[in-house]
């Protein structure tokens, strides 16, 4: 698997595809509505990705950029196996395989200029430390922690955040947060949490990570999110990620979509085994009324974008 994401003009969002499935994606576009595809890195670096723009009947534009805006460039193909060499390459952070492409830099003009944040000490703090602590849940893009930056300190007469501000401070976050994780060695718990969450929804069980912001909300909600044939459901929402990141351990709600206590109880039972097959340890009493706890748990959940 290709160690990327691809973002496409119809709203599709596919996480570590294959070459073989880039390829598809990029012969795929250019009808009405699906004309590019932006690729990312994982995890995502800021001004760091791909891109392609084709519309039926026309060339093949594409587009690089590695950071800085002198590192952008553009070339044009005539078909899409230039283009899906050039961007398997790149996936794969290989000396370039262009194919007789010819690149040209754009000129994207200099770069922006940020004004510091006019915070005093205890807002800036504050600000920061709310960042940290989505940043740390693994589950926000770079986007999102930017809009919660901008967002985070409004009042009714005040917006002491600019947009530009906000994206900057939530990359340096970002970044901070991609060296630290650089140093993990194999897998994490996170990880062994998502592989038997990717068990149970093979076993016919509705399986979803950090859904919904609350308990309310995930009730009235995870219906809607039932598979074919999905016999109950396990999922946990924005609040209990809060609380493993913060080092609480995390609580796993529960149930059966037929509503008896019995398929809840041996929902709970299944849910307890994939969790313990996965390598990770949980607290239960057997009562269907009462959460599954993952714990003790060391919540470092490795960045996408």
């Amino acid at each position: 698997m290709l160690e990327i994401v691809v973002k496409t003009e119809n709203g599709e969002r596919h996480v570590r595809v294959s070459a073989e499935e880039l390829a598809g994606l990029v012969r795929r576009i250019g009808g009405d509505g699906d004309r590019f595809l932006v690729v990312q890195r994982i995890p995502d670096l800021p001004d760091v990705f791909a891109q392609v723009w084709h519309e039926a009947g026309a060339d093949y534009t594409l587009e690089r950029r590695d950071g800085a805006v002198d590192r952008h460039f553009r070339t044009t193909a005539d078909g899409p196996e230039p283009v899906i060499a050039a961007m398997t390459g790149w996936a794969r952070q290989e000396v370039r395989r262009d194919q007789g492409l010819t690149w040209s830099p754009l000129d994207m003009g200099p770069a922006r200029e940020v004004p510091p944040l006019e915070l005093d000490d205890d807002q800036r703090v504050e600000l920061e430390r709310h960042v940290r602590e989505v940043l740390v849940g693994g589950y926000a893009s770079r986007a999102e922690l930017a809009e919660l930056a901008e967002e985070f300190l409004v009042t009714r007469d005040r917006r002491p955040v600019s947009r530009e501000q906000a994206e900057a401070l939530a990359d340096r976050l970002w970044l901070e947060r991609v060296a630290e994780q650089a140093a993990w060695q194999g897998e994490t718990d996170p990880e062994r949490l998502s592989r038997a969450f990717t068990a149970l929804r093979e076993a016919g069980i509705t399986a979803r990570e950090n859904f919904t912001c609350c308990r309310s909300c995930g009730q009235s909600e995870i219906g809607g999110e039932r598979e074919p044939g999905a016999r109950g459901f396990v999922y946990f929402h924005t609040q209990c990620t809060d609380s493993a990141a913060a080092g609480h351990g995390l609580m796993l709600l529960y149930g059966g979509f037929d509503g008896s206590s019995e398929t809840t109880a041996a929902i709970g039972h299944e849910v307890v085994a994939a969790l313990e097959a996965a390598g990770l340890r949980t607290e239960w009493d057997r009562d269907p009324d009462r959460a599954v706890t993952v714990t003790p748990l060391d919540w470092r959940r490795r960045l996408v974008g």
